[in-house]
């Protein structure tokens, strides 16, 4: 035997011990893929698999748990396409030397994590939420990363050299907890002119990212074992930011005209809060109508409760003007309005925006006061600039014409592999369409296909809730497919790759 064999039978050996028993009911309702998936994932979270070891082969492991390598085979795919392990055909399967977003730390972190050592109530139900793994690479169809060729950095890098040149000392010293000032006047007249929503600079609070601006607003209205309505389905960065607070979530299904107002009340009539999508919902990409905005303002009003609008991709609107915001409807002052730049400009900018009603102000800033004390000033400076000189408003047209010419692109390529196969919907505004997989063409399975390829799928299925009434076979089976980042030749390619994928897999 070969040196080089040697090394892997032993690399594979410990693996097969090191999991211990694993209890499989092959009598239940839970699929056995699913079952061992858990097991295996529970074994690298725990630091039981180590990064970097070597998974043993399919057979080997089937045999090991007498299990059918098909089983096996799909558990591989769906912890691949999670990011749990990587691999490539006929090298073998290992587990991930970085971890998704899911799993905190090393392995001393994630078992303390998991089992809950030393965390409040809050902490496990934060440490365990559902999340689903971001591509850092940028590989067709990574979801949410804007066309970075097309940025202006030798502009950027201008700006910040000219706000320390002139500005360095006062922006030295120590931030007002609600933001620079110039820059939410200027985020303020925005927002009135093109999002017709109703505020002044003194609402608009300056974060680092849209999701610290959740979990900011989660911390100050909800109470520990409140309940909150959240979009089924819907982002799960979103729902951990309310059960950082200790929300108790509604799930409240989602249809043609957006979250089903009269569910939600059917299912938690008593919530405090709600957290929608209304002009781009995610992941469907529809609109909430008319009817439905004005009967959420309703409840709200009538319960005393607090809505969340959450309106992060809306600028990138390919039919007609942007949609009023339904801030904008409010007159009981229930709606918070929450935004990014990171979608239209770079992700690492990390500045985002928060507008409150009035009597919400002063809270707010004695909160940031004792959280952090606000948010870095001087890409705040920067940023002022960039939307005060024009440079905003410039690069958003240029994007929106750009992006509107990708998302045609990559629709009259489905259209053409997966003709008779599967479909695309498009919502008027985003970044990535919907494409709808039959039943027999499970999504994890095909992902974990597509990413040894190198192309990243992400789910439908895992926007839903697993223990939501609406998550079904039929409704939750489909990808998301970002246009974004690539030029229309390589989304071409990407589509065809993922095409004969799918109408090569079993059954398929």
């Amino acid at each position: 035997m070969t040196l080089a064999r040697i090394a892997m039978a032993r690399s594979a050996r410990p693996v097969l011990s090191s999991l211990g028993p694993v209890a499989l009911d092959r009598d239940g309702a839970e699929p056995l893929h699913r079952q061992l998936y858990r097991a295996l994932r529970q074994a690298v979270l725990d630091g039981r698999l180590r990064p970097g070891e070597r998974l043993p082969p399919s057979r080997a492991l089937a045999t090991e748990w007498a299990l059918s390598r098909n089983t096996v085979v799909t558990t591989y795919d769906t912890l691949l396409a999670e990011g749990y392990v990587t691999g490539r055909v006929g090298a073998g399967t290992f587990v991930a030397a970085s971890l998704p977003d899911a799993a905190p730390g090393g392995a001393a972190g994630r078992d303390e994590a998991r089992r809950g050592v030393g965390l409040s109530a809050r902490g496990r139900a934060l440490a365990e939420a559902p999340s689903i793994a971001r591509d850092r690479v940028g590989r067709p169809f990574a979801l949410g990363t804007p066309d970075l060729e097309a940025f202006p950095f030798a502009l950027w890098a201008q700006l910040i050299g000219r706000c320390w040149r002139h500005g360095g000392r006062a922006l030295a010293t120590e931030p007002d907890p609600l933001g620079y000032g110039p820059l939410r006047a200027e985020i303020a007249a925005y927002l009135r002119a093109v999002r017709a929503v109703r505020c002044e600079p003194e609402q608009v609070v300056i974060v680092s990212g849209a999701q610290q601006g959740l979990a900011l607003m989660a911390q100050l209205l909800l109470d520990p074992g409140d309940a909150a309505w959240v979009e089924e389905p819907g982002w799960p960065g979103n729902r951990a930011a309310l059960l950082g607070a200790g929300a108790r979530l509604v799930p409240v299904p989602v249809d043609g005209e957006g979250i089903d107002v009269a569910a939600g009340m059917a299912r938690g009539a008593d919530a405090r809060l709600a957290l929608v999508t209304p002009s781009h919902q995610f992941p469907l990409g529809v609109t909430m109508s008319l009817a439905r905005r004005l009967r959420l303002l309703d409840w709200a009003a009538a319960r005393d409760a607090w809505i969340v609008e959450d309106d992060y991709d809306s600028e990138f609107r390919y039919a007609g003007p942007p949609l009023a915001a339904l801030q904008g409807l409010d007159g009981a002052g229930r709606v918070i309005y929450v935004g990014s730049f990171s979608k239209v400009m770079f992700p690492a900018l990390r500045l985002g925006y928060v507008v409150v009603p009035p009597d919400l102000v002063e809270p707010v800033r004695a909160a940031r006061r004792h959280f952090d004390g606000g948010t870095s000033v001087v890409p705040q400076a920067a940023l002022h600039r960039f939307l005060a000189d024009g440079h905003f408003a410039s690069h958003l047209r240029a994007m929106r014409s750009l992006y509107a010419a990708k998302r045609t692109a990559i629709l009259a390529s489905i259209e053409t592999a997966f003709a008779g196969f599967a479909t695309a919907e498009a919502g008027e505004a985003g970044m990535h369409v919907l494409l709808r997989l039959p039943p027999d063409c499970p999504d994890h399975v095909l992902a974990g296909r597509a990413a040894r390829i190198g192309l990243t799928t992400p789910c439908l299925s895992g926007y839903y809730r697993a223990d939501a009434e609406t998550a079904d076979a039929v409704t939750g089976n489909g990808f998301l497919l970002g246009f974004a980042a690539h030029d229309p030749a390589a989304l071409d390619r990407a589509v065809r790759d993922l095409a004969r994928l799918a109408v090569d897999m079993p059954n398929g």
